[in-house]
């Protein structure tokens, strides 16, 4: 199976270490930042949601409309449209895109941005309902004669859905979480498991947890695993972890009132979702682990997303996402600090040397998959 490579399609070139230079839908950017990830060799972007920012379904029919060959990872949350009008809306993208479309759905780990939007569902109950959302949305694209669902959150009589997802049988439903409800969730009902970057060791306790929980939902296909960095190259490791400090200090400076100066205005201590303890308590282990993995990034944010880093030469970098691979992660996301700059560079220097290497691990019948962590 070929490795994926998953990029960012940002509306605007703000990030954590500088602002924004424009509104927060530039669509000159947006197109100049989706066809870098393609003509450098990446296979999808995300559009990312938060309560404030552009509707991500609408800047990824834009991106499909605009921009060929690149697969688009559309962000939502089940708290913003009853499940039947999200299966039409993604099954029409995805006509317009030609079969491009996967979405990732959001069940949200923070009460504080699900209110913004008037979501007041505790934790449980807001995954609860997710999973009646996933089950509905796989319903909607492959039944072919009026159905029934009478659940916890949504109930309806008669429904069919005339519009026709362009891939067959349906769209993917990409999922991510590190709470046992998400693992509980992901596990039945995922295609991709997405997870943040830990030490190799962190990664593989997850993978273990995600397919325990398929397999306990039924399940003998295991969702596919990807796993989130954030990239600091350098032509020498020296100027790598000078760029890698540098950063550092200018998110610093962006964050001195106690938050992100980002849309979605995450808290830099004490984060109520899982995901972002899980990487404040690496970070309070240590900064570095593995070849590469820099945990001072996620630290200086509040672990808010995709936040640890990656740092070094390309070949090293290049080196410590095969041990991923090697893992069993299948999907490897990336994204830099200077949005297009650095997913050019990322596509040019890191993408080949990955590509290169599971090839030849694949040619040579290399085995990969957790057991390889406790093997090494």
């Amino acid at each position: 199976m070929p490795v994926e490579f998953l990029g960012i399609a940002a509306t605007n070139d703000g990030s954590e270490i500088a602002p924004r230079s424009g509104p927060a839908f530039d669509p000159d950017y947006t197109l100049r930042l989706a066809r870098a990830h393609r003509d450098n060799g990446w296979d999808r972007v995300l559009t990312a949601y938060s309560s404030g920012s552009p509707d991500p379904a609408q800047a990824a029919t834009y991106i499909l409309d605009h921009v060929e060959g690149l697969q688009l990872l559309v962000a939502h949350r089940p708290n913003l449209s009853i499940p039947t009008f999200a299966a039409k809306t993604f099954a029409t993208m995805d006509q317009i895109g030609g079969g491009r479309v996967t979405v990732h759905v959001i069940t949200g780990g923070n009460q504080h941005e699900q209110a913004r939007e008037g979501d007041r569902l505790s934790k449980d109950a807001r995954y609860a309902r997710t999973r009646e959302y996933m089950q509905i949305l796989k319903r909607a694209w492959t039944e072919t004669t009026p159905w029934d669902f009478a659940g916890e959150h949504y109930a309806f009589e008669d429904f069919a859905l005339d519009v026709r997802a362009a891939q067959q049988p349906r769209i993917r439903l990409s999922f991510g979480g590190s709470s046992d409800a998400a693992y509980a969730v992901g596990g039945a009902e995922a295609d991709i498991y997405a997870l943040w970057g830990e030490p190799l060791a962190g990664t593989a306790e997850q993978i273990a947890t995600v397919h325990a929980a398929a397999r306990a939902a039924g399940r003998t296909e295991m969702p596919r695993i990807q796993v989130a960095f954030r990239p600091i190259l350098g032509a020498t490791e020296e100027a790598a972890w000078e760029k890698a400090y540098a950063t550092v200090a200018r998110i610093e400076e962006r964050t001195q009132g106690g938050t992100q100066p980002l849309t979605n205005r995450h808290r830099l201590t004490n984060p109520e979702n899982a995901g972002s303890q899980r990487l404040l308590a690496v970070a309070e282990r240590g900064e570095r682990f593995d070849r590469a993995l820099w945990t001072v990034t996620a630290k200086a944010t509040g672990g808010g997303g995709n936040s640890t880093a990656l740092v070094g030469t390309p070949e090293t970098v290049a080196a410590a996402l095969l041990d991923y691979w090697d893992l069993g992660v299948d999907i490897l996301s990336a994204r830099g600090y200077d949005l297009l700059a650095d997913a050019e560079e990322f596509g040019r220097e890191v993408i080949p040397l990955v590509r290169a290497g599971v090839a030849q691990r694949e040619a040579e019948g290399r085995p990969r998959g957790i057991e390889t962590l406790s093997a090494a």
